[in-house]
Order: structure tokens, then C-alpha cells, then sequence
């Protein structure tokens, strides 16, 4: 699962909006096409009004993209399903969510949600046509709008995965088949091909036309490379899924659980690390747990006012430590790693007397070993067959 980046703009519905550092580009980009699209229709409007229009425009579909990701995000949410956040980037928008929807319904209504808020925007501005008609720069920015909207809502239902008509390819098939693994390749191999197709038709036309046909030929194909990418992505993370099937956060935990105590000042704590390489320790005050220290917090402090700092100062607290049980599956424990943004999670066992009892600790480095070390067994013994 991709991670956020850019620039945080704000918060929508409790979810970050992020603006990824491809958009300013493509904004220029639209911008600079939507005020030569508007001057050939209006050649009296000045280069001032040209440019306010075309800026206003790009805003406004920018501002349709989000639309659509946040009605992705408000079905999800519905769902109880976590929106860790959205970010506009070069080819338009994509929400991140913190697990994977628990049935084919679900996957379902989430895909379908965004296609149609697009469709509905295609409407409203299309109907803004109708009712200022005599209004031509209403009519310019509204038809630009209603036609971009219907074709961001019509290239979404195309069958391949991960646009939202593969996902709702993916919906039906698990839906059909209930197997979640099987549908996911489907659809994947699905996406391969749509992403295939784009490319092949993009270099045709990029090399078989000139002027503008020669552009929208590159930039089809650079679309169907980056969904070649993302379908192959999202088979590997099925594949990880798999590989990690069966085991368990006791399978993969190191029992060593370092300890330090919370008036360590930070020199003293990153000349621990240096000399053991050890990363995250647990923090103790008589005897009891009060945090957890990393490399990560280490960092938040300068250099120079370690040594005015204790661990106690930067440490996460306890009531901010995520947990593990020693029983909680891998491939879900992976899921909680990367939507936190956190390298490492303690495994907690409860005692009879309602104790809890830090018994290890899990890394997303020794989850990766074991996915390495059994894709490679994997390939060994289907090498030998």
C-alpha cells in the first residue's frame, strides 16, 4: 500500500488531503490547454481572462477528483473501514485505506461510489449549461467540466484492475467464486490487459499522427504504464498475502525485548543503538512500562540538545503503543504496520490475572525475511519438481 506524500491542503471528513509534488506540473499542464481550448472558442477574451478561466477550470476539476475519491471514502467509512488518507497526484486521485473491505459487497459499493459521483457532477454541470445559456463563460467552463467528469467516469468502468471498474470486476468474481485470492488475479490479469492495450494504441498514435494526436498518444501510454505498474503491484500483494498465510505473530517475533530507563538522556540512548544496532527499545520506570523508544523519535531531536533530553521526552507513551497478540495473523499484523507507518509492534500476552506481558517483538524486517526466505523455498522446490 502506497504511502502518503506531498503536501498536506487540509482535512475532509477527518481524512488528510495530500497534494503529491506531480500535481503542481499537470495543473500548469491543464491550465496552459483549457485557456488555448477556451481561446480558440472565444478569441476575444483577453490572456488575462484566459488565464483566471483556465486556472479556475483546472481548480474545479481538481476539485471533481476529489469528489470522487471522497465518495470512495465517505462508503468506506460507512463500512467502519479507516480512510488513512487522499492525495491528488499527476493522473488524478487515490484514497488509501486501512485494510482491504471484509466482504465482495462491500468492494462492491466502495467502487461503484466513485464512477457515480463523477457521473452526477457530469450532470450538474451539463444542467449549469441549460439554465445560464446566454452566460459564455459559464458555458465554456461548464461543458469543459460536464465532458471531462463523464469521461473520468466512463475510463473508471473499464474493467481493470485497479481502476474502479476492475474492482468491481473483482467484486463480482469473488462474489461468484468467494475466493478473494483467485478474484484479485482475475481482475489483475484483466487490468494487464487494458493496461497493454493503452500502451500499444498510445505509441500508434503517438508516432503515426502529428500535433496534438502525437500528445494524447504519449500520454495514453505513459496512463497504461502506470496501470500496468499498479496491476502488478496489487497480484504482489496477494502473492505476500499467500506467502504469510498460516503463520502467526509468534512465528516471527524476537523474544529479546531490550529494556532502558526513562531518565537516559539521548546521547547516552543513541550510543545504545550504535553499539548494539538494536532500534526500538521498551522504556521502564521502577520496574513498569511507561513507553517505547525508536531511532524514528531519536531523530525528531537535534543533534545538538540531545544531551538536555531524556528518552521519557520523546518516547511514545504508553497509551499510544500499538499492540500485537502472539495469535494475531501475519498477513493482518503486516496490514496494521503499514497503515500506522510503524517498523515494529510489541506482542503482548495476558497473563490470568489480567496482567498484560510484553513477550516480543515483531519488525516488518523479519516479515520480509520470511517472505523472502519462502519465496525462495517456494522456487526452489517448484525447480525441483
Amino acid at each position: 500500500m502506497p504511502q502518503a506524500q506531498g503536501i498536506r491542503i487540509g482535512r475532509i471528513l477527518g481524512i488528510p488531503i495530500y497534494v503529491d509534488l506531480s500535481w503542481i506540473i499537470i495543473f500548469g499542464l491543464i491550465t496552459y490547454l483549457i485557456s488555448n481550448q477556451f481561446a480558440q472558442l472565444n478569441p476575444q477574451w483577453t490572456i488575462t481572462q484566459l488565464g483566471i478561466l483556465g486556472a479556475a477550470t483546472s481548480l474545479l476539476f481538481f476539485a471533481s477528483v476529489l469528489f470522487h475519491e471522497l465518495s470512495h471514502s465517505m462508503v468506506a467509512q460507512h463500512y467502519k473501514i479507516r480512510v488513512l488518507s487522499i492525495t491528488l497526484f499527476l493522473f488524478g486521485g487515490l484514497a488509501r485505506i486501512g485494510k482491504e473491505p471484509s466482504k465482495a459487497i462491500q468492494e462492491f459499493n466502495i467502487a461503484i461510489a466513485g464512477p457515480l459521483a463523477s457521473g452526477f457532477l457530469a450532470g450538474v454541470f451539463f444542467l449549469s449549461t441549460l439554465v445560464f445559456p446566454d452566460s459564455k463563460i459559464v458555458a465554456a467552463v461548464s461543458t469543459y467540466l460536464w465532458q471531462t467528469n463523464l469521461a473520468l467516469a466512463v475510463f473508471n468502468m473499464l474493467p481493470g484492475f485497479p481502476l474502479d471498474g476492475g474492482r468491481i470486476f473483482r467484486a463480482i468474481v469473488w462474489g461468484t467464486t468467494k475466493d478473494f485470492v483467485r478474484a484479485t488475479r482475475v481482475a489483475g490479469a484483466s487490468g494487464k490487459l487494458i493496461a497493454y492495450g493503452m500502451i500499444v494504441l498510445g505509441l500508434w498514435l503517438a508516432f503515426g499522427f502529428r500535433g496534438s494526436g502525437r500528445w494524447e498518444g504519449i500520454w495514453l501510454a505513459v496512463i497504461g504504464w502506470f496501470l500496468l505498474n499498479a496491476a502488478q503491484a496489487s497480484v504482489a500483494q496477494v502473492t505476500i498475502r499467500e506467502t504469510l498465510n498460516g503463520l502467526r505473530a509468534s512465528d516471527v517475533m524476537s523474544h529479546e525485548v531490550p529494556a532502558i530507563p526513562a531518565n537516559l538522556n539521548l546521547d547516552e540512548y543513541s550510543n545504545e543503538v550504535l553499539r548494539t544496532g538494536r532500534r526500538v527499545h521498551i522504556v521502564t520506570m521502577d520496574q513498569r512500562l511507561v513507553g517505547m523508544m525508536n531511532v524514528a523519535a531519536l531523530n525528531t531531536v537535534p543533534r545538538e540538545d540531545w544531551n538536555m533530553n531524556s528518552v521519557q521526552a520523546v518516547m511514545v507513551p504508553r497509551e499510544r503503543i500499538l499492540w500485537a497478540a502472539p495469535d494475531e495473523p501475519l498477513p493482518t499484523l503486516l496490514d496494521r504496520l503499514v497503515a500506522a507507518d510503524v517498523n515494529q509492534m510489541p506482542v503482548v500476552q495476558h497473563s490470568e490475572d489480567g496482567m498484560a506481558n510484553i513477550v516480543g517483538m515483531v519488525t516488518r524486517d523479519a516479515i520480509l525475511r520470511v517472505i523472502q526466505t519462502r519465496s525462495e523455498l517456494g522456487t526452489a522446490l517448484s525447480g525441483g519438481k
